[in-house]
């Protein structure tokens, strides 16, 4: 029972990053072009925000956790901009959320490696931005500490 239990537990370790991006459909939301926006033009967007829902579940949710919450493989991304949550100067505020944002798009775009591990895969070429902001805008809607 205990070798089961420890070859379960090592097939979730070596399964983390083993995800086949899948492509989003994004009808409906405005197209954003070439030239990746450093901000999330959807923040708030009820479109957006239910094509997010669905490419997340469909994407990130195996590693990140169903609803966003982390079963403790991969970052909690509910939690991804707590700092700027509790920023009380609003220019410092908008800085933080700019900087998370650009911190999310780069992760989202190039993937995660370490020591030649693929802990989170490369989302750039299967989705486009329009895509990935959808996701983050999802997010925003799963935050731990309301903006």
């Amino acid at each position: 029972m205990v070798a089961a239990l420890g070859l379960t537990c090592a097939s979730l370790a070596w399964s983390h990053g083993d995800v086949t991006p899948q492509a989003v459909d994004t009808t409906g939301l405005p197209e954003l072009g070439k030239d990746w926006r450093a901000e999330n033009p959807y923040r708030g967007n009820t479109t957006a925000i239910k094509i997010g829902t669905s490419a997340y579940n469909q994407n990130c949710a195996r590693c990140h956790g169903i609803e966003a919450i982390s079963g403790g493989i991969a970052p909690d991304l509910r939690k991804i901009d707590n700092d700027c949550a509790t920023m009380k100067d609003a220019p410092k505020k908008a800085a933080c959320a700019k900087e998370i944002d650009d911190y999310f798009l780069t992760t989202v775009r190039h993937g995660r490696t370490r020591n030649g591990a693929v802990y989170m895969p490369p989302f750039e070429g299967t989705m486009n931005q329009e895509a990935i902001w959808s996701i983050k805008s999802y997010l925003e809607t799963r935050r731990e500490k309301p903006f």
